[in-house]
């Protein structure tokens, strides 16, 4: 059964095409070290909500935009052994040391597949 790995990431919306070159790198290299499917989203229409939302949650400012990402995997080992090799990629270690994201302010988690209806 398929593994999902989530995230939520608030980005600055003037950064939007430094993002994107960023996750083209992350991507590959997630997809290089198993990843079946990479899949990012740019938020379009996302409601403050009076108790509880994506920009809440996050603690997003008004300059930034929400991104919506995930990552399949064949099971949660394989997504485990992706994340420990794309952490030790030099590739990754000098993307971290930009501040395109807020990794404090992330959230993420991994999910077992229940459904996935086309």
């Amino acid at each position: 059964m398929s593994h999902i790995d989530g995230f939520v990431i608030p980005v600055k919306t003037a950064r939007k095409a430094e993002y994107i070159e960023a996750a083209k790198q992350i991507v590959d290299l997630y997809l290089k070290h198993g990843a079946s499917r990479c899949v990012e989203t740019w938020g379009a229409g996302i409601d403050q909500g009076e108790r509880t939302s994506f920009p809440r949650a996050v603690q997003a400012e008004a300059d930034e935009a929400i991104v919506f990402s995930w990552m399949e995997f064949p099971d949660k080992e394989t997504s485990d052994a992706a994340h420990q090799a794309v952490w030790s990629e030099p590739a990754m270690q000098a993307m971290m040391e930009t501040d395109i994201v807020d990794g404090k302010r992330m959230i993420f988690g991994g999910f077992d597949l229940l459904l996935d209806a086309k």
